[in-house]
């Protein structure tokens, strides 16, 4: 087991770190069509195939609870940014599907957003990003091997 100090001292830089560039990289949203979290939804959904994606996958992808997520996709319907409809593979779920308006709002977006993230990022090199990715990756599979994926992180 690793020094409890280290691993403190460790995980408060890391979640400080993700708090301060998540509050920078919010601006990238202002005076945009879409919102952070909206953006969030079709970034998962548009990634998938035929832009569609089970609304259980979109809410494992955010970080917010079910119920936010399934109003947040209510209100995407309502904007023409997604369409909802049961999932023919298990009545209990839904699919989401993003329209022509939310791909191209996405889009318009993403190359903007992916840049201002690179920009962020650029006080790493490309070794460094790699191995803060390894080392992110390990941490997710982890939390996800041991069932606390779902539950919140404190800090």
């Amino acid at each position: 087991m690793a020094d409890r100090r280290l691993a403190v001292e460790a995980w408060e830089s890391l979640f400080r770190a993700q708090h301060e560039v998540f509050a920078e990289v919010a601006h990238d949203f202002d005076g945009t069509e879409l919102t952070q979290p909206e953006y969030d939804v079709l970034l998962t959904v548009t990634r998938a195939p035929a832009m569609s994606a089970r609304l259980r996958d979109v809410t494992a992808n955010m970080l917010i609870s079910q119920p936010s997520v399934s109003r947040l996709v209510d209100r995407m319907v309502e904007r023409g940014l997604v369409t909802k409809c049961a999932d023919p593979a298990d009545g209990r779920g839904a699919v989401v599907t993003a329209t022509e308006k939310g791909a191209r709002a996405f889009r318009a977006l993403a190359t903007a957003h992916g840049r201002s993230i690179a920009q962020r990022m650029s006080v790493l090199s490309e070794d460094e990003l790699r191995t803060l990715r390894t080392l992110t990756e390990k941490l997710r599979r982890a939390q996800a091997s041991s069932g606390s994926a779902s539950s919140p992180p404190s800090g």
